[in-house]
């Protein structure tokens, strides 16, 4: 898919999940390069430069988007020549997108030994890596049950229930306010993540947040599935994460209510660490007071000096 085809669908949710989007970014710089026709390394970097910008604009909330795309310049500012551009691109978009699906499969094993047999899992919106851990405690005989949360405006949970249907999961759609009269029945929360900021708060689907303090008043463990690449170095010197608002098209349609009367959609919403038990990623289950550790050891010391 070529640029301007990876915007449009990740702006049309056609393309959703953090890892989804980061992945798809990466792909369609990759194949930029593949299919580029530069003689000159300064007017291909301005080109690949101006994709970089398009593509991390079509979702400013995933920091999972910009870590991808940048994985997939690392080095492309000391390039000499077109080829060699090329061929560092090409490399590392395929790397990017083989490490991805590899860390998701990853962190889908050691979820699952966190589940029991038997267990009650709840979850939201619709999380490769968190649907990866259920299906793999479901894979290894143990006998779950699942509640997810329809996850309005668009409905992400329908997927959900058929991603985990059709692996012959007992799994229940609930409505996003029935949250709490369902997490008394509940033995873990477990929900993916589009950015993990420096001092470990989550953020993720709006409605997220409304979980974790359900599950914090039922005693209920609320994980976090998330692939290192979702860490926010630039919340480390105090940037803020943007939490992007859609259309109000979404929630109303037109001459529904009046005009004059305003519609709030936030895409996103921020759960603080203190009600987060323990963030699983591919390089184990961590606490969210280790980020910064993670991002010392996954991005360099100099990113941050």
């Amino acid at each position: 898919m070529n640029v301007d085809d990876t915007v449009s669908a990740i702006k049309g949710m056609e393309i959703r999940g953090a890892g989804r989007i980061a992945r798809a970014g990466a792909a369609a710089i990759g194949e930029m390069a593949r299919a580029g026709k530069w003689n000159d390394i300064n007017e291909m970097r301005k080109d690949i430069l101006d994709a970089k910008a398009k593509i991390i604009g079509s979702r400013p909330t995933a920091v999972s988007l910009l870590n991808g795309v940048q994985y997939t310049l690392k080095g492309f500012d000391v390039c000499r020549s077109v080829s060699d551009a090329v061929k560092l691109i090409t490399n590392n978009s395929d790397d990017f997108v083989r490490s991805s699906e590899e860390a998701v499969r990853t962190i889908g094993k050691i979820g699952a030994r966190r589940i029991k047999d038997g267990a009650v899992i709840m979850t939201h919106c619709n999380s490769s890596a968190a649907l990866e851990c259920i299906k793999e405690a479901h894979r290894s005989g143990k006998a779950v049950k699942v509640y997810a949360t329809e996850s309005r405006p668009w409905r992400q949970g329908i997927l959900t229930v058929n991603e985990l249907a059709k692996e012959g999961i007992d799994v229940t759609l609930i409505i996003d306010s029935a949250v709490r009269s369902v997490m008394k029945k509940v033995d873990i929360v477990m929900v993916g993540a589009d950015t993990i900021t420096s001092n470990g708060a989550l953020i993720n689907k709006i409605g997220t947040s409304q979980l974790a303090l359900a599950a914090n008043e039922s005693r209920v463990p609320f994980v976090v599935c998330s692939e290192t690449y979702k860490i926010s170095p630039q919340t480390l010197f105090g940037d803020m994460v943007t939490i992007e608002e859609r259309d109000t098209g979404e929630i109303v349609r037109k001459g529904e209510i009046p005009d004059n009367v305003k519609v709030f959609n936030p895409v996103f919403d921020s759960t603080p660490s203190r009600y987060i038990d323990g963030i699983i990623t591919e390089i184990g289950i961590v606490n969210p007071g280790s980020v910064y550790e993670i991002m010392i050891k996954q991005f360099g010391e100099q990113t941050f000096g």
